[in-house]
């Protein structure tokens, strides 16, 4: 049973991908572009700050003063760099996605809203808002894991399915 609930999620994360829209028409692709430069002109310098604030102790844990400061220094700086260029290019796909989920209006719509005060706002706040909430819910993650798996395992053995 253990070996059926991974492919369980599995099949859930595959079956919300298929379901997706199909991909967006020209002029809402082009409407995404413009959303995109917007939304992440600050996204990739913050997303990059707060990953490296979050990752690089542990990684700097790790080599437990076995090298010197400068090398240190030289290593977060190729951390940050190539952290950068990661988050870059994962972004290429942001307008394209856009446009798959939002219609030409909408897009327009969000455009108009981030020019806004309140939106700009928005833009700069959320990644912190999302960061929080994120640290909030990891405590619990393993917890929600294993009531999850009891969960599933109970249906599972209702089913006559056992161990």
């Amino acid at each position: 049973m253990r070996r059926l609930l991974p492919a369980l999620l599995l099949c859930v994360a595959m079956t919300a991908s298929a379901g997706a829209q199909n991909p967006g028409s020209p002029e809402a692709v082009q409407a995404a572009q413009e959303l995109a430069s917007i939304v992440t002109s600050d996204a990739v310098a913050q997303m990059s700050r707060n990953m490296t604030a979050q990752m690089w102790p542990r990684i700097e844990s790790q080599f437990g003063g076995k090298v010197d400061a400068a090398t240190l220094a030289e290593l977060r700086g190729e951390f940050e760099a190539a952290l950068i260029a990661f988050t870059n290019e994962s972004m290429k796909d942001v307008p394209a996605i856009y446009a798959k989920y939002f219609s030409v209006q909408e897009l327009r719509d969000l455009l108009a809203f981030y020019k806004t005060p309140s939106g700009a706002k928005a833009l700069k706040t959320m990644p912190l808002v999302t960061a929080d909430v994120t640290t909030q819910m990891m405590p619990h993650l393993q917890s929600f894991q294993t009531e999850l798996l009891a969960r599933m395992q109970t249906v599972l053995q209702r089913h006559g399915y056992k161990n």
